[in-house]
């Protein structure tokens, strides 16, 4: 039964994508904050879609930026993302390149100012991202990058990428990290979520000016350790989730 309310639920969230998208897309083009607030309105409305259709609800706890600063946030699902653009009002990723090409997402991507990267690249990527995100920097927003690079199985190590510390001394801004427990509900792929209390958390800001060292390691600290006491408050370990 929570299979089949999940497929119902997913059909209906890509359903509404497009309808909520064809409403936005005129406001998008017309005013600069348009694409934004529809996509935090897409946002909201998953969120409550998800408490009552498959028993997924989701809390937003800290204290949510609204300057021009960096947010490194560990990234499990689209839920996470979701849970992201339902709060921050001028949100811009750090994105794969074949995401511009998704229908509706990926033009609504483009007119909130998101930074697309070839991954594939890897010393070029770095440097054009770098590139992109310098000269984005004339409209203000809360830049957000995924430290690992990709959708990580809770409970799974994978490294921090160099190009999260290479932004930090570049832009010199205050990073806000971000830990999740969204994962062990609603999964990287497949169409089962489970029900719980999802929940992402926007910790303790990092200063600029520390040594990339410094800066990676207290970020891995921060939003690897409450990640996993957030997963714990939910009934689950890390360890537990790594030999399943």
């Amino acid at each position: 039964m929570q299979y089949l309310r999940s497929l119902i639920f997913t059909v209906q969230m890509y359903a509404v994508m497009a309808l909520m998208g064809l409403y936005w897309a005129p406001i998008a083009m017309r005013k600069d904050d348009g694409a934004h607030r529809g996509v935090r309105a897409y946002c909201n409305y998953v969120r409550w879609s998800a408490a009552w259709m498959i028993g997924l609800t989701s809390e937003v706890r800290g204290e949510v930026p609204d300057g021009a600063v960096m947010i490194t946030a560990k990234h499990q699902s689209f839920f996470d993302i979701i849970m992201l653009c339902s709060v921050l009002p001028a949100p811009k990723f750090i994105m794969k390149k074949e995401l511009t090409r998704a229908p509706v997402l990926g033009w609504f991507a483009k007119r909130m100012g998101c930074v697309p990267v070839d991954r594939g690249k890897k010393g070029q990527a770095i440097a054009k991202m770098m590139a992109d995100v310098q000269k984005g920097r004339a409209r203000p927003g809360q830049l957000i990058i995924y430290p690992q690079g990709t959708r990580v199985v809770p409970g799974v190590q994978v490294p921090y990428k160099t190009g999260t510390a290479v932004l930090y001394q570049q832009l010199q801004e205050t990073v806000i990290p971000v830990a999740v427990n969204v994962g062990v509900f609603w999964p990287r792929t497949g169409i089962r979520k489970t029900p719980g209390h999802a929940v992402i958390e926007f910790l303790d800001p990092i200063p600029p000016g520390l040594s990339k060292d410094v800066f990676v390691e207290r970020l891995r600290n921060a939003v690897e350790g409450r990640s996993d006491e957030l997963m714990a408050e939910a009934g689950f370990r890390a360890a537990e989730l790594t030999r399943s």
